[in-house]
């Protein structure tokens, strides 16, 4: 009998121990899926475009994926591709007046001080790489898409390239402005609307893509 007893002790003493085992590695699972979950929505928060810009995409042949770090080479082409725009296209009556209207609520702050890529008149105001590209697409899409994109369509366009020419940056402002409860949007993001909010941040921004 005292033999039946220490056998019975010792299956409870071993179920318990089991028991712990499997409680400790649901816990160890349920640890590990909530890491998952927390590196999924780091991905997810990323603010950088991605894909084939609606319309004028296919037309000029570029995509958000080409503007980044990974490929420098491909990413000054495509910025050319859009700069040529702005020295090709001239701007006359109501586009000029629609273009100035647009352009002057983006300005290229990270290569240089101007309050805005263009003038009051719609002249050029900064020189980089960047806002060549910039005004040159908001000039295409005036010119041959401006029943399709509206003023804030085409901004956020800006706004988008923007973002992929200062990729660190333009993510620390997007997480401070989370931070203060301010609705995401590229406009919002990328334009003059909230220049400087990034200012006193912890990163120093990170490389751009393409050249001041």
């Amino acid at each position: 009998m005292k033999k039946k007893k220490d056998y019975t002790t010792i299956n409870f003493i071993l179920l318990g121990v089991l028991a712990l085992l499997l409680l400790a590695n649901q816990v160890q699972l349920m640890s590990m899926t909530g890491v998952s979950n927390s590196i999924g929505l780091v991905s997810a928060s990323s603010v950088m475009p991605t894909g084939v810009p609606k319309i004028y995409g296919d037309e000029l042949g570029i995509s958000y994926g080409d503007v980044s770090t990974n490929n420098p080479q491909l990413a000054d082409q495509t910025i050319e591709v859009m700069a040529n725009l702005d020295r090709t296209i001239e701007l006359q009556g109501s586009d000029l007046e629609r273009y100035i209207q647009i352009v002057s609520k983006i300005s290229c702050e990270y290569c240089c001080g101007a309050n805005s890529i263009i003038f009051p008149d719609g002249k050029a105001a900064c020189g980089c790489a960047h806002s060549y590209a910039m005004r040159g697409i908001a000039k295409y899409l005036i010119t041959e898409h401006g029943n399709e994109f509206s003023d804030g369509e085409i901004l956020s366009e800006l706004a988008k390239w923007k973002v992929l020419y200062f990729p660190g940056i333009m993510q620390d402002k997007a997480d401070i402005m989370k931070e203060k409860g301010i609705d995401f949007s590229y406009v919002a993001l990328g334009s003059n609307m909230y220049r400087g909010i990034e200012q006193g941040g912890s990163s120093n921004g990170g490389p751009m893509v393409g050249g001041c």
